[in-house]
């Protein structure tokens, strides 16, 4: 009887070990799973933070997204301007249209790009050509590679690298940089409480 209660003891010992294991390995924001880590273009990265996009007065939950980069920091400038690996991902919350999510890209450029602005437009433009509308649990995705540029990933699907660090360092900054669309999203993608 003892030898039965040990053996059921460390069967569920072992149970609840593993779903701590299982837990820690993921972040989560409004019932959104992040996985601790990810790899891009042959480097490993580590989850930085989650945030949450707000729109509108009446602050709308529009997407949580997460930001993987190779080392966690919270200076936002220091991880947009370092060259090196990073992917954001953003899980949507409600239904986008692709206009809305352009008009959002051309706002957050001009406030962010400064001087940069001019040479970026082209390459602002191959990045709105390559936006969809987007359904409530569908995902956006921006990955970057020194080695091979900015690539946006629809539900899945890839599109063509879209060159240059300097790009690269402005899309990121959007979210991270001094002007995000809303402090909320840079907070918690800063490594700060995602809500």
């Amino acid at each position: 009887m003892v030898k039965q209660s040990l053996k059921a003891a460390l069967v569920l010992a072992t149970i609840l070990t593993a779903g701590g294991a299982a837990s820690a390995q993921a972040a989560s924001c409004l019932d959104v799973d992040f996985p601790e880590t990810s790899k891009y273009g042959g480097s490993d990265l580590v989850l930085n933070g989650l945030g949450v996009r707000k729109a509108t007065m009446f602050k709308v939950n529009v997407y949580v997204a997460g930001l993987y980069v190779p080392q966690k920091s919270s200076d936002g400038s220091a991880i947009a301007s370092a060259n090196q690996p990073w992917h954001l991902e953003l899980h949507f919350l409600r239904d986008v249209d692709a206009s809305d999510i352009r008009d959002a890209f051309e706002d957050g450029f001009e406030d962010t790009a400064g001087d940069k602005l001019d040479s970026l437009k082209p390459r602002i433009e191959t990045l709105n050509g390559q936006i969809v509308d987007l359904k409530e649990g569908q995902v956006l995705a921006y990955s970057y590679d020194p080695a091979s540029g900015t690539v946006v990933n629809v539900n899945g699907a890839a599109g063509a690298p879209i060159e240059g660090a300097d790009f690269a360092e402005v899309l990121l900054a959007i979210s991270i940089g001094p002007n995000p669309p809303n402090e909320e999203l840079k907070t918690g993608l800063l490594g700060g409480t995602c809500e």
